[in-house]
């Protein structure tokens, strides 16, 4: 078992679920914050991500077709050694991730942000300016039961932001299912 702290605390543990969300920097309102006193962390994160869902303004680089194929890519390309990939979604400024961690979190981490961040800044001609936010948020999966409500709603997010009429048909998604032709 693995602890870290930053701004928020970050808990970790060998071959157990994570479910990750990471987000462009820039993407939530400044000063907005969420305390201890006012919502547990659960409810945190759903008033986080449904704020991402229905932002306004901010960065919107990952509904750059070039650069959510940039992403996806390297998702799955650290799904081959890195982790276990379950379910993932590159949302227009975050992405959700439930993975079976076989390696260093924070290193992994590092290393999907990091290549990412450095290839999508080349393709948008911006230098020092950063991608991402530096933090992500994090959760173990506790149970068969909590893995396959975050797998639900990772899949079902671009249906509740209003992307996609249905799972299936976003295609920067693990339920995509490309059309025959």
């Amino acid at each position: 078992m693995q602890v870290t702290e930053r701004r928020l605390p970050h808990l970790y543990a060998a071959d157990q679920p994570l479910f990750v969300t990471y987000r462009l920097h820039g993407s939530l309102p400044r000063g907005r914050y969420f305390t201890a006193e006012t919502l547990s962390s659960g409810q945190a994160f759903v008033h986080m991500d449904r704020l991402l869902d229905q932002q306004f303004a901010g960065p919107f680089f990952l509904q750059m077709p070039n650069i959510a194929h940039l992403v996806r890519c390297s998702i799955l390309e650290g799904g081959l050694e890195d982790y276990a990939l379950h379910a993932w979604v590159v949302m227009p400024n975050h992405v959700h991730l439930l993975m079976t961690p076989h390696t260093d979190v924070p290193a992994l981490m590092r290393r999907l942000k990091g290549a990412t961040a450095r290839e999508a800044n080349r393709l948008l001609s911006r230098a020092g300016t950063p991608f991402w936010q530096h933090e992500s948020y994090d959760r173990l999966v506790r149970d068969a039961r909590e893995f396959g409500r975050i797998q639900n709603y990772i899949i079902r997010n671009p249906v509740r932001a209003g992307l996609s009429a249905c799972p299936e048909k976003y295609q920067w998604s693990s339920a995509w299912v490309p059309e025959a032709g």
